[in-house]
């Protein structure tokens, strides 16, 4: 097999990988791509992110509690999980094939937004007391909870939210605060 063969064949794989849910979280942790593709997978999700680029798409890499250093070594990749999304972020223009309310998205990026500001934590009742200001209170508790099971807010134990795996794979929050001190 000749080495363009071989890396076919494993971007092939790596696509299957990425593309088809198999978990309630989209993605693969890297471990698991390790396990299917080999060690050298970080160099293949390379190549395999630059064949999406065409399609405005790329392979996000999303760490899951401590931040990596600069250059993250392969035991910090085997942790993290590796997903497909849309390169730049989602065009809010597009945000209604989410099926989500325009006022919905706009909790959101108020949650998220507050929590960010309270350096990645804020008490619920604080975060609602925040929407209730702005939406109806019956809209608040129902997307505080969707929200959460999306996956772009996580809750622990003591009712303090947190910024979660969605948040981070697809909200860029350096680009949302900047939006947000201009206004």
């Amino acid at each position: 097999m000749t080495r363009k063969a071989y890396y076919a064949k494993k971007i092939k794989k790596a696509t299957q990988l990425l593309f088809y849910k198999r978990h309630m979280k989209p993605g693969v942790k890297g471990w698991e791509l390790k396990s299917a593709l080999g060690s050298d997978y970080p160099k293949i999700l390379k190549v395999l992110d630059g064949h999406l680029e065409k399609l405005n798409l790329q392979v996000k890499t999303i760490f899951e509690g401590e931040t990596p250093s600069k250059e993250p070594t392969i035991e910090e990749l085997n942790k993290a999980r590796f997903y497909v999304t849309v390169r730049g972020g989602f065009p809010a223009k597009d945000a209604k094939m989410m099926g989500w309310r325009i006022d919905d998205i706009a909790g959101l990026a108020t949650a998220i937004s507050y929590i960010i500001s309270k350096k990645g934590k804020a008490q619920r009742d604080k975060v609602e007391d925040l929407l209730r200001s702005k939406l109806p209170g019956w809209r608040v508790d129902m997307n505080m909870n969707r929200y959460i099971r999306s996956g772009y807010l996580g809750e622990d134990e003591h009712g303090m939210l947190y910024l979660d795996w969605r948040t981070h794979a697809e909200v860029d929050q350096k680009a949302l605060v900047e939006l947000l001190l201009l206004k």
